[in-house]
């Protein structure tokens, strides 16, 4: 450990954050190594080491000869400050070695609010910021994870974005790129192989034309760039890597269990949902691996809790049969096995008898809207008798504490839909009464909601974020019609859900507004410790944008949109025709039920009457 380091550490918080060391992380001889990756999570240790995701891209790479994979966190404020004073560089886990001796640096970014951590770490590992100032082919900075699907506020910073899931699009991009190295290809020569491959995008290959109303004229692929890139997906689970040998925190993380995979993708069709329509199509494992990788990562790691993870759980199909083979190895080893969110619509007494057996602990549901009607309108497909229903399943099972979320300013939402949140709320106490075994313990009813952030590739890209003071009368509303003492209700700050739609729609116009936020100090911004609504504003107004073109505009059928070099696999058509269908109060079935051509399915072989 360099010296520095260790005079540094009692110095900060949460030390073990920093030091790496823990169990099944990878040490591989450098002398045998021809690639390293420094593979970057934009947020802390304890969020980093939570993504699932990044612990299989993690694995992957490291399983292939030659090739060494490190892990590199942001440092919260108090580390961050102690390395700048004593000129230490962001560093890897693994090694120690500063992130500028790597040929590749990767970031994994799955939410908006990332961006500026992005800069501050390429900043602290002095790295230069802007791609077009890296002429050199390494070390190549990319991003890749599901805020990518929109990479153009980060155009001016990364080298390439790899789009979907990563498994096989990674091991080919690093072959690429050790390829280059050997035959002493020019960064732009790369650039333009790597955009022939299935996946990636590159941003400096495309040129964008404006209109004088500030809207996209023209989205110009350069060099033979393709004028659409398609994300790449898995297409059998079965054959996907799955991190049984995964590495075990020596510090307490946000997901500190087993996470078991179950499918990808979602039946689903919210219209809300970013995550619902990019990882389409469903693809579920089968449910023997599913067991066999449950019990080997329990066995391997120590842990006594295991979380069946997926976008939708209690859709797998065999959920119940799954718990049912797991449920000898659970007992012998006193593991729980929880769900993270459950569907109003299938929950069941016996799913419920085998979740956290000997352990009540509290449900999460979320109906999301207030009202039947608005319901309909965003499709969840799910009935508020559904959700009474699956309570009093909770309550009358000994279950004391329930936990519902909703989104406010949802596309067409009026105050009788606001309302009728505290109505449900109401109606689940009742229930409680009616239903509870025990009524000695009391009853826990939490309502949270959050401000809707339209999305790209969703069914609602087009639609306005209503305005700040809208959302905050909507809050007040519904906190006066809260009465009952038993129901906590928690709502999400406004400031953050509004940047983050300015970031989620933007062009990369955007990204001299990113930099200068970050000049001013913006770095960890998805933590409330470190946001400033008024940093970016003063941003903004720096560098002449308006925030509110991105978040607050409705935009018209026909706009390109900033994305639109970009395909989630489901086609614009598709999404149109569910904007209609929700303003019409119109659901659509789930995709086991009815295939509704969205696309998707060619992404696996089949047909789509798109």
């Amino acid at each position: 450990m360099d010296k520095r380091l260790e005079r540094i550490l009692p110095r900060v918080q949460k030390p073990a954050r920093y030091v790496g060391g823990e169990y099944n992380a990878v040490i591989k001889n450098k002398a045998e190594v021809d690639t390293r990756v420094a593979f970057c999570f934009p947020d802390t240790y304890e969020i980093g080491m939570s993504n699932l995701g990044m612990r299989i891209l993690y694995g992957v790479m490291n399983n292939m000869p030659g090739v060494w994979c490190e892990r590199v966190f942001a440092p919260w404020g108090d580390m961050e400050e102690e390395m700048r004073k004593a000129d230490i560089p962001l560093f890897a886990l693994e090694s120690g070695d500063p992130i500028t001796d790597f040929d590749i640096i990767a970031f994994s970014v799955g939410y908006e609010m990332a961006f500026p951590a992005i800069l501050n770490m390429l900043d602290l590992a002095k790295v230069p910021l802007h791609a077009a100032e890296r002429k050199e082919l390494t070390p190549l900075v990319i991003a890749g994870g599901t805020a990518m699907y929109n990479a153009e506020p980060l155009a001016d910073f990364i080298d390439l974005v790899s789009l979907g899931e990563g498994e096989e699009i990674t091991e080919e991009l690093i072959e690429l790129h050790r390829q280059a190295r050997r035959e002493c290809w020019s960064k732009e020569a790369f650039l333009k192989a790597a955009a022939k491959l299935d996946g990636i995008y590159v941003p400096s290959l495309y040129d964008i034309k404006y209109h004088d109303d500030g809207t996209i004229e023209e989205i110009i692929p350069l060099d033979g760039a393709p004028i659409q890139v398609t994300k790449r997906i898995v297409r059998d689970m079965d054959k996907s890597y799955f991190p049984v040998k995964t590495i075990v925190p020596s510090t307490e993380i946000v997901q500190d269990r087993v996470m078991l995979e179950l499918f990808r993708g979602c039946i689903r069709g919210c219209r809300f949902c970013q995550a619902g329509y990019v990882y389409r199509p469903v693809r579920n494992r089968s449910r023997d691996l599913c067991a066999q990788y449950g019990v080997e990562s329990c066995n391997d790691s120590g842990y006594q809790e295991m979380t069946l993870s997926s976008l939708s759980t209690s859709d797998y199909p065999e959920l119940i049969q799954l718990c049912d083979q797991l449920e000898d190895f659970c007992a012998q080893r006193h593991v729980n096995l929880s769900l993270p969110s459950l569907r109003a619509d299938n929950f069941s007494m016996s799913l419920m008898q085998r979740l956290a057996k000997g352990r009540k602990t509290g449900l999460t549901f979320a109906p999301e809207a207030g009202t039947q009607r608005l319901r309909d309108v965003i499709n969840k497909n799910v009935t508020e008798e559904d959700l009474l229903q699956s309570c009093a399943t909770a309550f009358a099972g000994g279950y004391s504490a329930v936990k519902l979320y909703f989104m406010l300013g949802l596309p067409s939402e009026t105050d009788e839909d606001v309302l009728g949140i505290a109505d449900i709320a109401a109606r689940v106490m009742h229930t409680w009464r009616e239903s509870a075994t025990n009524k000695n313990r009391g009853v826990r009813i939490t309502v949270s909601t959050s401000w809707f952030v339209p999305k790209p590739h969703t069914a609602f890209q087009w639609e306005p974020q209503i305005s700040k003071e809208e959302y905050e009368r909507r809050v007040a509303l519904l906190r006066e019609a809260i009465k009952t003492k038993t129901v906590t209700y928690n709502w999400h700050d406004s400031d953050t859900s509004f940047l983050e739609a300015v970031l989620a729609r933007g062009d990369r116009r955007l990204g001299k507004v990113l930099e200068t936020a970050w000049r001013k100090g913006a770095k960890l911004d998805a933590w409330e410790e470190y946001f400033s609504l008024e940093r970016w504003m003063e941003a903004f107004e720096e560098c002449g944008i308006d925030p509110h073109f991105y978040a607050n505009r409705q935009r018209v059928r026909g706009e390109v949109m900033p994305w639109a070099m970009i395909s989630s696999g489901v086609s614009d058509g598709y999404l149109w025709r569910e904007r209609e269908k929700a303003f019409a109060a119109e659901t659509t079935p789930d995709c086991r039920t009815h295939c509704n051509g969205c696309g998707a399915n060619r992404l696996v072989g089949g047909k789509c009457d798109v």
